[in-house]
């Protein structure tokens, strides 16, 4: 009784498996033909131009191979931008620049003022976007930049010192932050120093998709109060081995980057608890050993 029913789970989870598969294979042409079709009208003109305007190498300089940036097979390489005949792409990283970024709430900032360290301090922006100043009182700084804070206060303490030198330096950036979810090394909540952050950029500070991510089909989520939420596909796999970077969407603060699990891996999830279980009842009695430790590591 015991092989028998051994023997129909593997069936089942065999028969499962195979019709996994052919699912997924007649998915995924589905899926890469929109890209296809985008990008192979526009391959002839830019063929044509080339055959066109194609010059050779004046005499005495080295002639440098235009290099293919859709590789071999149909596959796209991600080419390094600083090698010769490669055009560096639109998208380019997001870098940080403490002058663009604008002051939010939790943000802390430390003012220096010359030859006053009595108006020198660190200060946390509050909730309402405003510092408490010695002496000046609340200050709303909100949707500034480093610069425009340095002018404002500047201007403040005109009122109560001769040609006042302020400097201003952001301490601790926390006004801006994003979510990475699902199936990924660190999912969580990840803070950022700048306007936006690419997907690629927030893929890898979480730790790189997991075995069991289903990396062609990620979401980016845009949250809404209204209830008007955007949800934009996101292909992270064409991003980070196939160096495409047409899929690298910039996130904005408070955006959610979803990573789903794959079929096959939640499948797996729902079929291990219940082959434990069965293996555990079907156990000779005389192995409670074993059972009672096997049903330890199922609780934990």
């Amino acid at each position: 009784m015991k092989a028998k029913f051994i023997t129909l789970i593997a069936l089942f989870t065999l028969i499962l498996a195979l019709n996994l598969g052919t699912t997924l294979a007649e998915d995924k042409p589905q899926e890469e033909a929109p890209l296809a079709a985008q990008s192979t009208p526009q391959a002839a003109p830019e063929a044509k131009e080339t055959a066109e305007t194609k010059t050779p190498a004046p005499a005495g300089e080295p002639a440098h191979a235009t290099l293919n940036k859709e590789g071999n097979a149909g596959y796209a390489l991600a080419i390094p931008s600083n090698l010769p005949g490669y055009e560096a792409a639109s998208s380019t990283p997001t870098e940080f620049d403490s002058v663009k970024y604008t002051l939010g709430p939790d943000d802390v900032i430390e003012v220096s003022v010359m030859r006053h360290p009595e108006f020198s301090g660190i200060f946390p922006i509050n909730s309402e976007g405003k510092i408490q100043y010695k002496f000046v009182g609340d200050i709303d700084i909100k949707g500034m930049t480093k610069k425009q804070v340095e002018e404002k206060l500047t201007k403040v303490l005109s009122n109560y010192l001769v040609g006042p030198e302020v400097s201003v330096t952001i301490t601790e950036f926390k006004s801006k932050f994003i979510f990475v979810l699902g199936e990924v090394g660190q999912p969580g909540k990840y803070y950022i120093k700048s306007e936006t952050i690419s997907v690629r950029d927030a893929v890898v500070n979480s730790g790189l998709p997991t075995h069991s991510a289903a990396m062609r089909k990620c979401s980016l989520i845009t949250p809404d109060k209204s209830g008007r939420v955007r949800n934009r596909a996101v292909n992270i796999f064409a991003i980070l081995y196939n160096g495409d970077l047409r899929h690298n969407i910039e996130m904005k603060p408070g955006e959610i980057l979803y990573v789903p699990a794959t079929v096959m891996a939640k499948i797996i999830r729902v079929i291990n608890p219940v082959a434990t279980t069965v293996g555990l009842a079907a156990s000779p009695a005389e192995d409670t050993s074993a059972a009672r430790s096997a049903a330890k590591a199922l609780a934990l």
